[in-house]
């Protein structure tokens, strides 16, 4: 049997990190994400205690787990010595090893997605067993090299052809362990597979088949989109050194009049309920962000981290889940949640009716993505990006929002209503729904 680490899927994120059993009772954990109930659960398992926790990065999408693990296991952590990180750490440049104890870890220096950017070769005496490739190659792509600042995303666009092609000289046997996949705001579109070969890279990657380096640049830039606003902070955060967690993190109970004192001292109610429960009725001014795999991402998005924040929830809805994943990505700004939920609410509430395609009436506003836009839309919709609504971008008179699924357009008219917009509906499914019901055919644009 092979030697294979064990694939952490934050699917939310759209990342891996690993967990290598090194075959003693120790492991090697890559890219861990703060929240470590998962690789933990995984070590535990295999009652595995992680010796050494391997950083490819700086991370802009979550919040880095080493130091976690350095204080609760006394883990190692190793990572680039250009990153000048702030804490203990074991710091390496191009061609340094680390003994695993059999296995070794070699450092291959891959700038392109950040400047300080390296991969780990994983070497068992002679034979190159795989790669961690982190934010360099990565299935079907590379990640994106413009989270530095526009005056650095040319010369880091050039390093990754570079970092890609240095990769691409690896045994085609080699297998790659990337950190960045589908779903990830810091890559480029890839495919559904999460880790593949040097061999299969180097014959389906339409990075590594460009001809010459302007092709790349061009191919590699041209597929980028919007990221959120809080990866220009977490990169700085893992460099300094993210706080350790002690114990799980919590929410305190506020009963309604705490919840009515905190808002107007400038907390925002984020209510992660369900779309048909809170489009039936909600607290005034509340942001609807469903709680699902994708709820760190459009917190981080839309809710500035120095804002304070009530939650409110479902009897039967994971609090521990909302807060781990608000912690992964820094917001801690958590005051409290509204005791018993809505049923503990005293006052007034809005609505924001969910409406099906045969009875949508009024102005399409699609917040999907560009590229899901321009594959398919409803004729004649208005779109906005969510993470760039304003109340500016909405229509006038009846608009009805609109996403892939639901989740996203009732963020955008919880948002809406909170600034101020009326005659807001927000339409059960999205556009291939439309078209089933009303036998019409979406259009297409250029992204």
């Amino acid at each position: 049997m092979g030697i294979e680490p064990i694939a952490i899927v934050d699917a939310g994120l759209g990342n891996a990190s690993y967990l290598l059993d090194l075959g003693d009772g120790r492991a090697l954990a890559v890219d861990p994400c703060r929240d470590l109930r998962a690789l933990r659960a995984a070590a535990d398992r295999l009652h595995l205690t992680v010796a050494f926790a391997a950083e490819t990065h700086l991370h802009a999408d979550f919040v880095s787990g080493a130091m976690q693990l350095a204080a609760e296991d006394g883990a190692r952590i190793v990572a680039s010595a250009r990153g000048r990180r702030g804490f203990p750490h074991i710091a390496l440049d191009d061609g340094d090893e680390v003994d695993l104890g059999g296995l070794r870890l070699r450092v291959l220096a891959t700038s392109g997605h950040t400047g300080e950017h390296v991969a780990y070769q994983l070497v068992d005496g002679v034979t190159s067993v795989g790669v961690f490739t982190g934010g360099s190659l990565i299935v079907g792509g590379a990640a994106r090299t413009d989270l530095s600042g526009d005056d650095q995303t040319d010369a880091l666009t050039r390093a990754q052809y570079r970092a890609l092609r240095r990769l691409a000289e690896l045994p085609d046997t080699t297998a790659v362990w990337p950190t960045h996949g589908a779903g990830s705001f810091c890559s480029a579109p890839t495919s559904g597979s999460r880790t593949s070969t040097i061999g299969a890279e180097k014959a389906t990657n339409p990075l590594l088949t460009a001809p010459d380096e302007e092709s790349f640049v061009a191919a590699l830039l041209g597929g980028l989109g919007s990221y959120p606003a809080y990866f220009n902070r977490l990169a700085e955060v893992n460099r300094r050194g993210p706080t350790v967690v002690t114990g799980a993190p919590a929410a305190p109970s506020l009963d309604a009049s705490a919840v009515r004192a905190a808002v107007a001292a400038g907390a925002v109610v984020v209510d992660i309920r369900p779309i048909p429960a809170f489009a039936a009725g909600h607290l005034p001014g509340a942001v609807s962000i469903a709680l699902r795999d994708q709820f760190a991402t459009w917190l981080g998005w839309l809710v500035d981290p120095a804002t304070p924040m009530v939650l409110v929830r479902d009897p039967d809805q994971d609090m521990a889940e909302a807060l781990w994943q608000a912690a992964k990505i820094d917001y801690t700004n958590v005051v409290g949640e509204l005791a018993g939920g809505m049923a503990g609410w005293r006052g007034e509430v809005d609505r924001l009716p969910l409406v099906d395609p045969e009875h949508a009436e009024g102005t399409p506003l699609d917040l999907r993505q560009d590229d899901e836009f321009a594959a398919g839309h409803v004729p004649g919709a208005v779109h906005v990006e969510l993470g760039e609504l304003s109340a500016a971008a909405a229509p006038n008179g009846p608009t009805v929002v609109m996403c892939g699924h639901g989740e996203r357009a009732m963020t955008g008219a919880s948002l809406l209503q909170r600034a101020g917009h009326r005659e807001l509906s927000v339409l059960l499914g999205g556009p291939d729904d439309w078209a089933a019901v009303t036998g019409r055919r979406l259009r297409t644009s250029a992204p």
